[in-house]
């Protein structure tokens, strides 16, 4: 199991620029990026035992990721 974040700037490098402007004039795309970094976080302090959850916590919350991260990939290929 990884213990690295999935930051969305490493997830899509060539976007970061798109992302930025997105984020400030998109108040959807916005509300998709915050709510990626609060889950992302969440996974990653759940992953490295800094708050532990169970293991269906854990998957919700990965598809929950999953579900954001390709909304977000949608957002950026339109």
């Amino acid at each position: 199991m990884s213990h690295t974040p999935h930051e969305l700037m490493e997830e899509f490098p060539d976007q970061v620029d798109v992302m930025h402007a997105l984020k400030e004039k998109d108040a959807h795309f916005a509300r998709l990026y915050d709510e990626y970094h609060e889950i992302n976080r969440a996974i990653h302090r759940a992953e490295t035992d800094i708050e532990p959850t169970d293991d269906l916590h854990m998957n919700e919350m990965r598809k929950q990721r999953m579900l954001l991260k390709d909304q977000i990939a949608a957002a950026l290929r339109s």
